[in-house]
């Protein structure tokens, strides 16, 4: 199954608001989500059209669909530019992937995208992209190993689950 990974623009903000909910309701969002399916649904459409709306180039944050011939959406990434850190960096949250498009290849299509962006910023240059992954989302944390990422040793507590851990995983420039 063939997609087009590109950004979403601001008057899709219905069908990225569809599916974030979807994401969220996924069985897994236990571990991979910080946000419950009851505060996202609960949320205004304002904050959906600011969620949808596209950045200027070198903007903060986008977020990528992939986008089936039938031009439903099968998944998504969102990447955040954090400037506040030790180095520029991105910061990859939001990575979902509709089960019926599992296993075709498309999340790492959309972390290909969400890469490539963040290594094509002008200002900051970015270093490293980074993300967290609950230290029971094994299946996740394998795939973000499969595309490059590494363990940084880094970790903190589940914001969920105090007796959890979440781990950061990064990739450095030059290492992709």
């Amino acid at each position: 199954m063939a997609h087009v990974i590109r950004p979403v623009t601001a008057d899709e903000w219905k069908k990225l608001k569809e599916l974030r909910l979807a994401a969220l309701g996924d069985p897994v969002a236990r571990v991979a989500f910080n946000e419950t399916l009851e505060a996202a649904a609960g949320r205004p459409d304002a904050f959906w059209q600011r969620q949808a709306s596209s950045p200027d180039e070198g903007g903060a944050a986008v977020t990528f669909v992939g986008q089936a011939a039938d031009g439903s959406w099968g998944g998504m990434v969102v990447v955040l530019v954090e400037e506040g850190e030790e180095m520029p960096q991105t910061h990859v949250v939001g990575a979902y992937v509709r089960p019926e498009h599992r296993g075709t290849g498309l999340a790492r299509e959309l972390f290909r995208a969400a890469i490539e962006w963040s290594w094509g910023l002008g200002e900051p240059v970015v270093e490293r992209v980074r993300l967290w992954v609950h230290e029971e989302n094994l299946r996740a944390e394998a795939f973000y190993r499969a595309v490059g990422f590494v363990a940084t040793g880094r970790t903190l507590a589940d914001p969920k689950d105090a007796g959890a851990l979440e781990r950061e995983m990064a990739l450095t420039r030059g290492r992709a």
